[in-house]
């Protein structure tokens, strides 16, 4: 009875997320226009090497003939471009890549610190593979679904013009290799963040979902959805010509990733005990908090290349200024959202929940990451600090609706996703928040319907859940055959 619901919520939200798509689009008055093949990023371009001055190019008439002057020695040679913008911009793709890489191992250590101690071994496993699918996918499939030859269609019938091409990525000779950037190195930076999306999911159907169905649902996400939605944006697609603005994935990447999750946590279910009759909530303590610490400050580390690479150019002094305001701003809203949640946390329990700073600082990130340039670092501190607010009001509030968020997952990546959104107009004067509304609206809904229907398939042809002897013994022992921890037997929770 509860799927057979989800299926008629699915089918008719999937499709009123079409139609709202395909009207929002026809609306605006660019939406008829197409683009011609875009790249990934656009930086400026190189500066060439100044020409020599002309006087010292070539001798004045009077001291050399027109016979021993040839005019192809008259005139000024051609400059060689200079090299250096090109270097550094490809240098900040792969240093700030590796960065956002590294957030595979922090999202890894919060999962396995946050769930109990049957599990962490469960969550270890689905962190190194889905970062694996994400980087196999979107090299088969996602980046040129997401960036190559983007165009905007004129009825919702020309499906193909809301997205890119469905072909592999092929990376050039580097001898052959031209533009402001390496090809290579734009790929990388560019699949990592498709790689975040799917860690998001991970934590908030721990400890009851089994393996198979979260990896084939994960190619469906790197591969398929957040190549579409992104390209709507990043792809120069019918959203960027509204002027929707979403710097480094607020909504592109953490609201995907967070309505992927709501969506599977709505079909899974909750785990067994986690809820009781008369709105009683059983707590169920994770495995070990400094590893959730770990896997926080981990985590921060990353946003740095997160946002500062989202600069995607680094061949200029203000580029490199830029680059640089982007970190200031990035730590200075994380430490808020932290600051936050520690005095909320004090004055609404006496005590302060480690948990909630934690996700604290990741709220803040989240919430700077739609803008991360234009803001002062008092805007910065305000929009993390709100972040945290969020994070205080909805994880007890999903509780209370018996949605079952291990990890709190949803109320950072897609309440603080939608707020930083939102809130880009306050300091970005080239945004609007009606276009901004729109943004999130059309992605998000897309994101769930679609992400719904696919749940409920795998529920119906595989099957999503653990047996209750399975949950009870733990996914180390049922699913992966290694215990994180074997030295306190398989019965320790």
């Amino acid at each position: 009875m509860k799927n057979t619901l989800l299926w008629k919520i699915a089918g008719a939200g999937f499709a009123l997320a079409l139609t709202a798509t395909a009207a929002w689009s026809q609306a605006d008055s660019t939406s008829t226009t197409t683009t011609t093949e875009t790249p990934a990023v656009t930086t400026t371009a190189p500066d060439a090497t100044p020409a020599a001055p002309a006087a010292d190019a070539a001798a004045p008439a009077a001291e050399a003939p027109a016979a021993e002057a040839p005019a192809a020695e008259a005139a000024p040679a051609e400059a060689a471009p200079d090299p250096y913008p090109y270097i550094l911009n490809t240098l900040l793709f792969l240093m700030a890549g590796f960065l956002v890489m590294f957030m595979s191992a922090g999202f890894a250590m919060l999962e396995a610190g946050l769930v109990r101690s049957k599990n962490a071994a469960m969550q270890c496993l689905k962190n190194i593979a889905l970062y694996s699918i994400a980087g196999i996918m979107f090299w088969l499939l996602g980046y040129n679904l997401m960036y190559e030859n983007v165009n905007v269609a004129d009825n919702i019938a020309e499906l193909s013009g809301y997205m890119g091409t469905w072909s592999m990525k092929v990376i050039p000779d580097p001898s052959a290799d031209t533009g402001d950037y390496a090809a290579a190195s734009d790929w990388f930076f560019q699949m990592v963040f498709c790689a975040t999306t799917a860690s998001i999911v991970s934590g908030t159907i721990a400890e009851r979902m089994r393996l198979w169905p979260f990896l084939i649902f994960t190619v469906f996400l790197t591969g398929i959805l957040y190549p579409i939605t992104g390209s709507w944006e990043w792809g120069t697609g019918w959203l960027d010509q509204m002027g929707f603005s979403d710097f480094a994935g607020s909504t592109l990447v953490h609201s995907v990733g967070g309505w992927a999750a709501l969506a599977g946590a709505i079909v899974v279910g909750a785990r067994h005990g986690k809820f009781g009759e008369n709105g009683m909530i059983h707590p169920m303590p994770g495995s070990s908090i400094p590893l959730a610490t770990l896997g926080t400050l981990i985590l921060w580390l990353g946003w740095f290349g997160f946002n500062g690479g989202s600069q995607l150019a680094l061949g200029t002094i203000e580029d490199a200024s830029s680059v640089a305001k982007i970190f200031v701003n990035t730590n200075t809203a994380a430490a808020a959202g932290v600051i936050v949640c520690i005095i909320l946390t004090q004055l609404f329990y006496r005590k302060v929940d480690v948990t909630m700073a934690l996700n604290g600082a990741l709220a803040g990130l989240v919430s700077i990451t739609a803008e991360p340039l234009a803001p002062t670092m008092a805007q910065a501190a305000m929009i993390g600090g709100i972040g945290g607010v969020f994070v205080v009001i909805f994880v007890p509030l999903l509780d209370k609706i018996r949605i079952d968020d291990v990890v709190g997952a949803i109320p950072v990546h897609l309440v603080c996703g939608i707020w930083g959104t939102m809130i880009v107009p306050l300091s970005n004067s080239d945004a609007t928040y009606y276009v901004q509304f729109i943004g999130v609206v059309s992605v998000g809904a897309l994101a769930f319907f679609s992400s719904l229907i696919v749940w409920l398939i795998l529920a119906a042809v595989t099957g999503l859940r653990a047996t209750p002897e399975e949950e009870a013994i733990g996914l180390d022992t049922s699913e992966v055959g290694v215990h994180a921890y074997p030295e306190f037997g398989s019965t320790r929770v």
